[in-house]
């Protein structure tokens, strides 16, 4: 049998055995709750809240303010108040105390998850509060916020729309590849490449054409400056030119610059003015031609008569009709003048002749 000596040292081996774990146990929770922003002394606050869907908020669950850990969920439980049948779901959060100076009574309390499928937790916003500091049993509002299932929800149709694009964008390409429709035969048929590489070799040989120094266009692009020294040479003539007519120079510039052509053009256009306004009002020889009646008959009786002459001198009428539309005046005056041409180149040819008869007659 073991020594009464031997007994007590075993038990207190396990005394002090039990006692470093009772403390290690000690820290250990210290450690805990002071990472989740609490202490083993410090004061806790009990606030409510109160929920139309919870979301998956479980007890233990993290209280943040700004996204940092202030409280914990309590408990999360259905209230049978006929008052809270528009959110039934009653959250109860303990709150450590050192943090009331920054949660008001008017403070919102909102659902969110911690990443996209992380755990729920109770996030207080306090930016637009301005109440009080929150005391134990305090009420705070809530703002109801979509989660994940009313996202994927809301989704919904847009995923079934996109659905329904994408079939008709499967159809469209569908048939681009077995040549249906315009854009398929476009596509799919070899004789538009083979037209365009046709164009393209029409294009590259227009191209060499252009190139080529012994046509006219060819001559202009390759002609190593001579047809630009033309052109500015033709440019410095012209605005030498231009310099000329600005300085008054030449006739056009005197034209241009010398102010008596326009005093003397005024002073003409002012006269025929004064001599329409006095035309007008009949005034002169001019005015009362124009303005006279009389004057006007006369000139009509002339034209007519004129006229009547013209029309009777082309009808062969009269002798001057006849000296016009007969042949035989014509006729006679050109034998007449036949002979008399005969007649002085016979003289010329043997004047004695002609003399004799003469003195003989005499």
């Amino acid at each position: 049998m073991p020594s009464q000596q031997e007994v007590r040292w075993s038990q207190l081996k396990v005394g002090l055995i039990v006692l470093v774990s009772s403390l290690l146990l000690i820290i250990l929770l210290f450690l805990i709750t002071t990472s989740e922003g609490f202490t083993l002394f410090s004061h806790k606050l009990t606030v409510y809240t109160y929920f139309e869907n919870a979301a998956g908020l479980k007890n233990g669950a993290s209280v943040n303010l700004a996204g940092v850990p202030i409280g914990t969920v309590k408990s999360v439980t259905f209230v049978p108040d006929s008052r809270r049948q528009l959110a039934p779901v009653q959250v109860i959060m303990r709150m450590d105390e050192r943090y009331t100076n920054r949660v008001h009574k008017d403070s919102l309390a909102g659902l969110s998850t911690v990443g996209v499928l992380g755990d729920t937790v109770i996030d207080i916003n306090s930016l637009t509060a301005n109440g009080p500091p929150i005391q134990d049993g305090d009420e705070l509002k809530t703002v109801e916020s979509q989660n994940l299932s009313d996202v994927i929800k809301a989704s919904q149709g847009t995923v079934e729309s996109l659905n329904v694009i994408l079939s008709k964008m499967n159809t469209i390409v569908d048939n681009l590849q077995t040549g249906k429709g315009s854009i398929g035969l476009l596509l799919n048929d070899p004789s538009l490449y083979n037209r365009f590489l046709s164009t393209t070799n029409q294009l590259d040989a227009f191209a060499a054409n252009l190139n080529n120094p012994r046509n006219s266009i060819g001559r202009l692009l390759n002609d190593n400056g001579v047809m630009y020294d033309h052109v500015n040479d033709t440019v410095s003539k012209v605005d030498g030119i231009a310099t000329d007519l600005q300085n008054g120079k030449g006739s056009a510039g005197k034209l241009l610059k010398d102010e008596t052509l326009y005093n003397n053009l005024n002073t003409s256009i002012g006269r025929l003015n004064t001599i329409l306004a006095e035309a007008d009002s009949e005034k002169g020889s001019i005015g009362i031609l124009l303005k006279d009646p009389n004057f006007a008959t006369k000139l009509n009786n002339t034209v007519d008569k004129v006229n009547d002459l013209v029309t009777r001198i082309d009808s062969g009428q009269g002798s001057a009709g006849k000296l016009i539309a007969d042949d035989t005046f014509y006729n006679n005056a050109n034998k007449v003048m036949t002979d008399t041409s005969d007649l002085i180149t016979a003289v010329r040819k043997d004047p004695k002749k002609y003399l004799s008869i003469k003195l003989h007659i005499f």
